[in-house]
């Protein structure tokens, strides 16, 4: 071969092994990237050429597939109350991709998970269409209804759990928005979607999980519960030390109480009727690194709590001063909590000192109703002894009985519970935040521990209050669980 040739077979030859490169390249390393990336528009046509999946509460369907005209999409995703489940469901459209349970399950839903691939392949020899698989998930409706009503025109949330497993009952959110409003892609779709995006009250948002709040006094049963563990307290009946005024540390500023009869209060009489003093004093007692070490065996300062829907990561401030620290106790200052990990809270206080892994998912299903995955019960810490946490039950218990909490008593029911009302807002100008955490305990232990936050009402300012607000909403919710079990 002449040089010229032998020179143009070698650069073809480059050229080639360019290519192959190139194509491999394109193929293997950059899949997963091309496949989820934005501007991929055959990933959704493919998501929506068959009917999705379903998500299931109580045996049926908060989700559907309805078929449309349309010639890229066969299939558009529908709900079932779908502002009530949205907190759970998430969404699934086709301009505007899935979030939350539709994009986390997407796999299973969408039928392309690698755990479908025996029904895949038994579809392509039966001739069946291809199908996804359900999700089938822990929550109780009439748990999530009670939630759903109870919050109403109020702009909150509310987390339920069942203490024993884990298991996430209730999961509520308002402002809500309804995922079937923009399923598709067209002019009406979009306009729903771009009036939720500036909607001021951010209808989208998932306070129950990603939104943290100041938990006010119901971050004091955490502070109970370091002041037991620790020492500060051994009878929760003896009179503390608490002087009134009490003067946070480092400064000349007073802690203002609310109510009256703090002044040496008992930890039970505090709890009772919310004395900020004694907390303040304790969490000071205590300290602060024991505080935080105290507030992150509950789940505070977790990133990676999820349900599987990651909740936003709650916060204990590990670098705050003295009176910092003091405030904090009495869930103000830096301290912040999402309505889960309230929950959470509470949960482990009424399952005895165990705190269960939160989670919403039972089990996923094949398109046959096969269980290809089935979740378990998990502990995810012992925040306090048993001994502990039941005194912390009693304390609870005394507060719906005898003090701030008695909006939620059942009958028939022991519930604990604790109220909290949260300043914010610059020089606290704002509506304070109503809270309410509590739990039903029966002969078989807690079946239920909620938490609920009312962001915003039309009551006036000096009505506002857990016990009041947030507290009856608990109830509801609690006693729609109770009803279940009879």
């Amino acid at each position: 071969m002449n040089k010229p040739l032998r020179r143009i077979a070698i650069f073809c030859g480059l050229l080639v092994l360019a290519l192959l490169i190139r194509d491999n390249w394109l193929q293997y390393v950059r899949a997963d990237e091309l496949n989820t990336h934005k501007l991929n528009r055959r990933v959704q046509i493919e998501r929506y050429a068959h009917e999705r999946g379903n998500i299931i509460v109580d045996g049926k369907a908060v989700t559907g597939s309805v078929e449309t005209d349309d010639t890229d999409f066969t299939y558009k995703r529908t709900y079932v109350n779908g502002p009530m489940w949205a907190p759970v469901t998430g969404y699934a459209s086709q301009a505007y991709d899935a979030n939350q349970l539709e994009k986390l399950q997407d796999g299973i839903l969408s039928g392309n998970s690698d755990q479908l691939f025996f029904d895949r392949t038994m579809s392509m020899f039966t001739g069946d269409k291809k199908k996804g698989g359900n999700v089938v998930t822990t929550l109780n409706g009439k748990a999530q209804e009670a939630a759903f009503e109870g919050l109403g025109d109020k702009k909150g949330a509310v987390a339920a759990i069942d203490p024993r497993t884990g298991k996430i009952l209730a999961l509520a959110s308002t402002p809500s928005y309804d995922p079937s409003s923009f399923a598709g892609y067209s002019a009406k779709d979009e306009k729903a979607w771009i009036a939720l995006e500036k909607d001021k009250d951010k209808p989208k948002l998932n306070r129950a999980l990603r939104e943290t709040y100041p938990p006010g006094s119901t971050f004091k049963v955490v502070t109970a519960a370091a002041a037991l563990e620790y020492g500060a307290v051994d009878d929760i009946d003896a009179a503390t030390e608490t002087p009134e005024p009490y003067i946070l540390p480092g400064t000349r500023t007073p802690m203002v109480n609310h109510a009256g009869g703090c002044e040496n209060a008992s930890l039970n009489e505090a709890m009772r009727v919310s004395c900020n003093s004694v907390f303040a004093k304790l969490g000071d007692d205590v300290s602060r690194d024991k505080m935080v070490e105290m507030a992150e065996r509950f789940g505070f300062n977790n990133p990676e709590i999820d349900t599987p829907v990651r909740a936003a990561a709650s916060v204990y401030d590990k670098n705050m001063s003295r009176d910092g620290n003091a405030q904090s106790s009495i869930g103000q200052f830096n301290t912040a909590a999402t309505p889960l990990q309230m929950a959470m809270v509470t949960a482990a206080i009424a399952n005895d000192g165990r705190l269960m892994k939160p989670y919403m998912i039972d089990k996923l299903e094949s398109p046959t109703l096969d269980v290809i995955q089935a979740n378990e019960p998990e502990e995810m810490s012992r925040p306090i002894s048993a001994k502990n946490a039941q005194l912390l039950q009693q304390m609870m218990e005394n507060v719906v009985e005898n003090g701030t909490g008695s909006n939620a008593r059942i009958s028939g029911v022991k519930v604990g519970g604790k109220t909290g009302t949260a300043q914010h807002g610059e020089n606290n100008s704002k509506n304070p935040y109503a809270w309410f955490i509590s739990y039903a305990k029966g002969d078989n232990g807690s079946p239920v521990a909620v938490a609920v936050v009312v962001e915003d009402s039309n009551a006036r300012r000096d009505d506002i209050s857990g016990g009041g607000l947030a507290a009856p909403i608990a109830k509801a919710v609690m006693k729609a669980v109770l009803d279940e079990q009879e």
